[in-house]
């Protein structure tokens, strides 16, 4: 099964808004019917700051990942200002 990975930018400033809605997002990432391999935050370089998401999923299909991605509530309540989606070839891990 492919391999998908999710790289999300929040908005500047969207911590506050990002701990608000925290809650429901591991609990959808957990209940969503989709295999996470691997998930976390991205941290500013001093690692002070969440300033976005990184997952890397497997899938059937992009546009499987891309519907994970529309429904999760980061998306929904505008945590994140940048989403991209690859196809990842896994080598190693």
């Amino acid at each position: 099964m492919p391999h998908f990975v999710i790289h999300a930018l929040d908005h500047p400033n969207a911590l506050p808004l990002r701990l608000e809605h925290y809650a429901a997002h591991r609990a959808y990432v957990e209940s969503a019917g989709i295999n996470v391999i691997l998930s976390g935050p991205l941290q500013s370089d001093d690692g002070d700051m969440m300033i976005g998401s990184l997952f890397i999923i497997e899938a059937e299909s992009r546009a499987q990942v891309a519907a994970f991605t529309a429904g999760d509530p980061f998306t929904i309540q505008g945590v994140w200002a940048d989403v991209r989606i690859a196809r990842f070839h896994k080598r190693k891990g």
